[in-house]
């Protein structure tokens, strides 16, 4: 199938074309006909299948066919849950929208809000923004949504996370009843059911991947280590393999500004991207790590959500997340497109728990490698994870603050990287640690770790 035969204009093909692309993905291939069908529309797909363009093309389509009249107002709105995603989202709206008499923009926190107030005066079609700046522009009566024939809820899932469900609320009341609402989210939790069940009148639905399905084109190995060697085992890996363009994820943003700090100090040009960081240094940090300038790029898993690279070859696991769900959004950023990409996972005793709950979700057990030189102690025993702080960044309005606090020592001293040819097996031992084949080993039943809930609010 050819995207002329979706029935986009000319002028939008053109556009694709230009960009390099001529044959749908699966879930551009069933949610183009779905939103020019007028609908409402349920999609369920992750990262890296093409989702943007899969709403982008007939939204343009749709409004390049209808007249506005002399309303200046916006007449699609698109939400995203960072900053990142937004722009990447509004590039998409851009290149493909390129040929058409449609204005659009893009608006998030982070920047001033008077070039936005500019650019809104002058009339807007296509508004792609963060609940948040969205939010103070309409507290702030610099923008009216009373004409939106179009609402996207681009991440869903990722934005129920981040406590955004009540600006969510707060923004479907500024919309007219009349229109068409489409949501897409890399999963199909309880809690996107019941926003779903209160958005869509009637929708299609369309899953293009499954929440538990992991690219099989992907490398997976798990590396057991020791907590305070992983940094020296990641900067072995980076080195002895010559890596580049090393996506790597921590837990914390403390945690990756640490990281990316010992890592330059090493030789390894590293910078860290998160919530805290300005929106200029976070877009020097991906253009940089795009053009392969920059070795390793370390990111929370709410920041790496806008990160879109074709054929990344390696993804980082320097700790495990506290959700399952999310190693599949990581490592799906590898192995994109049928190219093949490596993930491969630090893990140190605390995390065992949470690796059992990877491994239950995918169904499926991961390798294990040890690295010789870099045995993990069988002896150690587990000590609590540290949750997530919540910071300002990517904040929801009125988000709860988080009601636990840190139990343990900061965890950014764990690496994860895979290693070639250097595997070396150590002899079980007593107590608490992992055995031979790199797994966990219990003496008796004490040592055993829980995986910690993921506190409430924002993510990183």
């Amino acid at each position: 199938m050819k995207f002329k035969e979706l029935g986009l204009a000319d002028t939008i093909v053109r556009a694709i074309t230009e960009h390099g692309y001529d044959s749908p993905t699966p879930i551009q291939a069933q949610a183009i006909p779905a939103v020019l069908a007028g609908g409402d529309l349920l999609a369920g797909a992750q990262t890296g299948t093409g989702k943007t363009a899969g709403f982008v093309l007939p939204l343009l389509q749709k409004l390049s066919t209808t007249i506005s009249g002399k309303s200046q107002k916006p007449r699609a709105l698109i939400l995203a849950p960072t900053r990142e995603l937004a722009a990447q989202v509004f590039e998409n709206v851009e290149v493909y929208g390129k040929y058409l008499p449609l204005k659009s923009m893009v608006m998030f926190g982070g920047v001033g809000l008077n070039p936005q107030i500019a650019q809104l005066k002058k009339g807007v079609d296509i508004l792609v923004a963060t609940p948040g700046r969205l939010i103070d522009h309409h507290n702030q009566g610099h923008i009216d949504l009373s004409k939106i024939e179009i609402l996207v809820l681009d991440e869903a899932d990722r934005m129920l996370d981040m406590g955004f469900i009540h600006d969510i609320k707060r923004i479907l009341k500024m919309l007219p009843s009349k229109r068409q609402n489409l949501l897409f989210s890399a999963t199909f939790s309880d809690e996107i059911k019941a926003l779903a069940d209160n958005l869509l009148d009637k929708p299609a639905m369309i899953e293009v991947a499954r929440r538990n399905s992991t690219v099989e084109v992907i490398a997976q190995t798990v590396y057991p280590v020791d907590r305070d060697k992983k940094r020296q085992v990641l900067e072995h890996l980076i080195k002895t393999n010559n890596w580049f363009q090393v996506l790597v994820f921590t837990r914390t943003k403390h945690g990756a500004n640490r990281l990316a700090e010992q890592l330059d100090k090493s030789g390894i040009s590293a910078m860290a991207i998160h919530g805290n960081k300005s929106q200029s240094a976070r877009t020097k940090a991906l253009s940089e790590f795009k053009d392969n300038k920059l070795q390793v790029l370390v990111a929370t898993d709410i920041a790496a959500r806008g990160i879109d690279i074709d054929q990344l070859p390696h993804v980082v696991n320097f700790d495990l997340p506290n959700v399952p769900e999310d190693y599949v959004h990581r490592i799906g950023r590898t192995g994109r497109a049928g190219a093949t990409g490596e993930a491969v996972s630090l893990v140190c005793v605390d995390e065992l728990k949470l690796l059992k709950d990877i491994e239950k979700l995918i169904k499926r057990e991961l390798p294990r490698q040890v690295i010789a030189g870099f045995e993990p102690d069988l002896t150690v025993k587990p000590e609590p994870l540290q949750k997530p702080r919540q910071g300002r960044g990517g904040q929801a309005h009125n988000a709860p603050k988080p009601a636990v606090k840190s139990q343990s020592k900061d965890l950014t001293a764990c690496n994860t990287h895979s290693a070639h040819k250097t595997t070396a097996r150590p002899k079980a031992a007593g107590g608490g640690g992992f055995n031979a084949s790199g797994q966990r080993h219990h003496s008796n039943g004490n040592g055993k770790t829980s995986a910690p809930r993921r506190s409430g609010g924002r993510g990183h």
